[in-house]
């Protein structure tokens, strides 16, 4: 199931503005961080209402923190990455090329 349409990025791997938000879902934002030197494998944040989780998408989709969020909202937004991996993928390639 496809939730929304991913935006193209055409910025350079050094670009430093603001985090890039891929799409939003039921007030869930997605979105782009590069924490580290050298740069971590593709990620992908998600935050709402004062928690904010992260999953690595290889080499399945899982967690890599929680931070506030309930276990019921960390399932719904597994299917959520899950079913969209490949075009987040797409998109943070675009981005960090």
């Amino acid at each position: 199931m496809r939730y929304a349409k991913i935006r193209q990025f055409r910025q350079p791997c050094w670009y430093s503005g603001p985090m890039p938000v891929l799409f939003r879902i039921r007030g869930f934002r997605f979105f782009y961080s590069n924490e580290g030197s050298p740069r971590e494998p593709a990620h992908i944040h998600i935050d709402q209402a004062g928690w904010e989780v992260k999953f690595w998408l290889r080499p399945d989709v899982h967690l890599a923190y929680n931070d506030g969020c309930d276990a019921r909202t960390v399932r719904e937004l597994h299917k959520i990455v899950t079913a969209n991996r490949e075009q987040i993928e797409r998109a943070w390639n675009e981005f960090f090329a």
